[in-house]
């Protein structure tokens, strides 16, 4: 039966599922376990001001309806759960604001699945720090590469949503890895995890981020665990999933319609050499992706030119035609071009409250300002994606004309933020919720967390 079993397992499923069951003894290079560190760090802060925001709201009052045994910790509050039910309620604090990371090449956020799910089974198992920092990193590697090989911007542009594809398999690989599942296992895990796998872009008229939310973190979080905690209790599954009959790449060939097939032996290529989280931006504006060219550049014009609202004529905002369509006047300020523009201008600064900051959106002078600022879809930046670049172009009132165009946004793997601009921005935004000494205890033990014999130790430092 063996032999027959290994007939059909193919030498890339058998690279890869060997790849995840060894991932927490494999030690990593020092600037994968600190870009880590990083990512961890800004996923948390990502989920305790989430868990003040709507979709944080309801996603703990829901998770506390559900009872289930004390496994994992929700954060920003008192609640332990089930490691699943904690994935699901972290994953939507994650992503319950645009706080979170992304990772432009594959279309994803990795870390408000992969995280949350990694701590929930870190917790659970009561896993090490060091084997926490394994599995995340190894998330963000299956996560990225199982997007780029459906052919990440032709499968969205088909309709599916890949922040739902890849970060769900990034994190069945991340709790697969701390279940300690052998090879076998890890296979059949993934195979539930193709089963469960779905996603539908129609998220992008969720007004109230809720469900986004779910489909952004809590959902790829949530079932990622089921998937490795199922076979840790004993499930067994299909062998291989991603090649033979009827397998996952199959049934997401779009071939007919975007006119290029999947490349499943992305999946394998580069580990171990290459890691993703390397190449993972980290937002240094609390804001939607398009809108931190932009926010970057008028900074810079800003601080350089003593520039207030008051000076300005008119504003001319280029981004890509996607960026431009996903935050053309929204409702919600955090992912409203206009309103974070004009912000920048008056403020000289955009910080977490004004992004926020929804009655300031009928502020009268904003409002103005608003008026004179247009937003256009450059074909140039466009064809420059996944490079989320932006260019701003100023008519000053005194005749000046200012123009600044940002290529690598401040935080992108090609202009990476430092440590202590992490840990500046986190601090920021946990200290509101679980008080200044918490946060930075919290912060401090991020930055230490291979010292953690257990990772329930952290459980305290996360509870409000």
């Amino acid at each position: 039966m063996k032999e027959k079993l290994a007939s059909v397992i193919s030498p890339l499923m058998k690279e890869l599922s060997e790849y995840i069951a060894g991932a927490v003894k494999r030690p990593l290079p020092d600037a994968v376990i600190e870009k880590t560190r990083h990512h961890v760090l800004d996923t948390i802060a990502a989920m305790v001001s989430g868990s003040r925001l709507l979709p944080g709201r309801k996603a703990i009052a829901y998770v506390k309806t559900l009872g289930g045994v004390k496994e994992s910790t929700v954060i920003g509050s008192r609640l332990v759960t089930t490691a699943q039910h904690a994935a699901l309620a972290n994953g939507m604090l994650g992503h319950a604001d645009e706080t979170d990371d992304s990772h432009a090449p594959s279309l994803t956020h990795p870390g408000c699945a992969v995280v949350p799910a990694a701590l929930a089974m870190a917790e659970r198992e009561g896993a090490n720090g060091t084997a926490f920092l394994r599995a995340v990193t190894l998330g963000y590697d299956i996560g990225s590469r199982l997007t780029m090989a459906l052919g990440s911007y032709d499968f969205r542009d088909a309709g599916h949503s890949t922040h739902s594809f890849g970060p769900m398999f990034g994190s069945a690989a991340a709790a697969s890895a701390l279940a300690g599942l052998n090879a076998d296992q890890v296979r059949w895990a993934l195979s539930y995890t193709a089963q469960q796998c779905s996603g539908v872009s129609c998220w992008m008229r969720d007004e109230e981020h809720i469900e986004k939310a779910f489909d952004f973190g809590g959902m790829p979080a949530r079932n990622g665990v089921a998937s490795a905690a199922m076979v840790a209790s004993g499930f067994t599954g299909v062998e291989d999933v991603f090649s033979g009959e009827r397998n996952f790449f199959v049934a997401y060939d779009e071939t007919r319609r975007i006119g290029r097939p999947p490349e499943p032996q992305r999946l394998v290529d580069g580990l171990g050499f290459t890691f993703e989280v390397m190449n993972t931006n980290i937002k240094r504006w609390s804001v939607g992706s398009p809108i931190q060219a932009p926010l970057d550049s008028l900074l810079d014009l800003v601080r350089a030119h003593a520039i207030k609202g008051d000076d300005v004529e008119k504003l001319t905002v280029r981004v890509s035609r996607q960026g431009a369509n996903t935050t053309d006047n929204r409702s919600m300020p955090d992912i409203c071009m206009q309103y974070l523009c004009a912000v920048m201008l008056i403020d000289g600064i955009v910080t977490f409250v004004s992004s926020h900051d929804e009655k300031r959106m009928k502020d009268a002078k904003v409002l103005a300002l608003r008026k004179r600022i247009e937003l256009v879809g450059d074909e140039d930046l466009t064809r420059a994606l996944p490079s989320r670049q932006g260019i701003v172009e100023l008519k000053l009132k005194d005749g000046r004309e200012l123009r600044h165009q940002t290529k690598a946004v401040r935080g992108t793997a090609q202009n990476p933020m430092a440590r202590a601009e992490v840990d500046e921005k986190a601090y920021h935004l946990m200290a509101p919720i679980l008080g200044k000494a918490c946060a930075r205890k919290l912060c401090d033990a991020v930055w230490s967390i291979e010292g953690l014999s257990n990772m329930r130790k952290l459980g305290p430092l996360l509870r409000a």
